[in-house]
């Protein structure tokens, strides 16, 4: 069982009218033991939720019991009374005005939003931000409005039994988005004991995971008894429905992807990848000075501040040398220079962009070694081959269609020990998530080229030497930790 829904009487919502189980919250408090063994996401339709009334108590209880619900008992408290929402008012009166050219000029006295959606498309942005503050099934808002700019007089819970029935369809409709599933499974099956959220963007180039990759994860997962379901950028509002956090877009620290890292964290739940992780891989500058610090293998490098520091990049490292901007993925922001004018040309401009690049000594090999590394262990070893008639793996080329080398994969028992040795050594530095460890194998030894957070993991790519052991492993971690917290 997935959504379960509470009203405070049998007569406000048909059974008819949703497929998702009704009941009473009446019934709910009444009988702790009808959930049990189970996980369901509670929507809580009370009609009231005022301190210690029974719709207060069915999100307390909810809580206790291990079932996700909206509206929680904090939502409740916060909009109890205005100066406890206070802290919300700029950035909601903002995205408010901002609808005002949309909805023709003027605002209403008030609006109701149903699950993060407003009356017409006109409110999207208001409305998706008003429920990412207060996750609620229903919300009036009262306004106050000069013509100039629109000001939010109150922000309150709507309950059901207050809706007027023109505004019932609108509620039904949000009610169905909400609850909405992709990778549904039709057939009857064991409720599952978890359920867990991967942020995806279908139209992403260069995802780090492929949606049919994620749909054989699904079913791997859902013998462990964990249900995996896709979520965008758009629903952070959703995100506390979840057990655990999956980020299968490219990450940034100046994106959603961290925000998403970020809630997900807050809420107590595990999450690959976890905001410092992001942080500490996206920055080429620390990796180089936390891999050289705890005495793992780098090329040789010198930290570039300004225009000074460029002779001595290249008495030091010679050329051709390696320039890289040190925020960037999928080799962008990295450029081989040949020359001292190739050197100072792309430095110059790069700088104007960051205040520090980093150059490193250029190590040709036909490929990199991608180990895989997870929880510390090592989960799974391949080579990237570098693209055609290029030095790097990806070749971002002028028509705007990178062009990427082959793989070639190894069983972990394959792969050479001191190669997966200094990879596992290189990612505990970074922490205890998902990460993917490229490396350079010359006569010289083996040199760590980046940690990167948010891996690549394609089902017969990454997971061909290990088989579906990758993402029983996967599962698995998420597992221990929502174990370990007794969730």
């Amino acid at each position: 069982m997935s959504w379960v829904i509470l009203t405070g009487r049998n007569s406000d919502l048909e059974q008819i009218d949703t497929p998702h189980k009704i009941i009473t919250n009446r019934d709910y408090l009444a009988h702790p033991a009808l959930f049990r063994g189970q996980r369901p996401k509670v929507i809580n339709l009370s009609n009231t939720y005022a301190y210690q009334s029974r719709g207060y108590y069915a999100s307390l209880l909810a809580g206790s019991r291990g079932h996700k619900v909206i509206p929680t008992v904090e939502t409740m408290i916060d909009l109890s009374e205005r100066k406890l929402y206070e802290n919300a008012l700029p950035e909601l009166e903002t995205a408010l005005n901002k609808c005002r050219k949309d909805l023709g000029g003027a605002f209403p006295a008030k609006v109701l939003i149903f699950f993060g959606i407003g009356p017409s498309k006109a409110w999207d942005r208001f409305a998706k931000l008003l429920f990412d503050w207060f996750r609620a099934p229903a919300l009036e808002v009262t306004i106050k409005d000069s013509q100039q700019w629109a000001s939010i007089h109150k922000i309150g819970l709507h309950s059901l039994a207050r809706l007027a029935p023109e505004d019932k369809p609108r509620f039904l409709a949000g009610l169905e988005t909400y609850t909405g599933r992709e990778w549904r499974d039709s057939r009857t099956r064991t409720p599952a004991r978890y359920s867990f959220a991967t942020l995806v963007d279908p139209h992403e180039e260069l995802p780090p995971s492929e949606i049919g990759s994620l749909r054989h994860w699904a079913r791997i997962a859902d013998k462990m008894g964990v249900e995996v379901e896709p979520i965008t950028r758009r629903d952070l509002a959703k995100l506390a429905n979840y057990d655990a956090l999956f980020i299968r877009e490219t990450t940034a620290i100046s994106n959603h992807t961290y925000r998403f890292a970020r809630r997900a964290q807050q809420e107590g739940m595990p999450v690959i990848d976890d905001p410092l992780s992001m942080i500490r891989c996206t920055n080429k500058v620390y990796l180089n000075e936390l891999m050289a610090f705890n005495k793992i293998p780098v090329p040789p490098t010198v930290m570039i501040a300004g225009p000074a520091d460029l002779q001595l990049a290249a008495d030091t490292l010679g050329f051709p040398l390696v320039l890289k901007i040190p925020d960037s993925s999928f080799s962008r922001g990295v450029k081989k220079a040949s020359t001292f004018e190739e050197l100072k040309t792309l430095a110059e401009a790069w700088l104007e962009e960051s205040d520090l690049l980093i150059a490193q000594k250029f190590i040709p090999t036909d490929y990199d070694w991608r180990v895989g590394v997870l929880g510390g262990q090592p989960l799974f070893a391949v080579h990237y081959l570098m693209a055609r008639h290029h030095w790097q793996i990806v070749n971002h080329k002028a028509n705007g269609k990178p062009d990427q080398g082959g793989i070639k994969t190894f069983t972990l028992k394959e792969a050479p020990p001191h190669v997966v040795e200094t990879a596992v050594k290189a990612a505990r530095c970074i922490g205890d998530g998902l990460y993917g460890v490229d490396l350079k194998e010359t006569k010289d030894g083996v040199f760590v080229i980046e940690v990167n957070d948010n891996p690549n993991l394609d089902h017969g790519c990454e997971d061909t030497g290990e088989k579906d052991e990758v993402w029983v492993r996967l599962t698995q971690w998420f597992l221990d930790r929502l174990d370990r917290q007794g969730r």
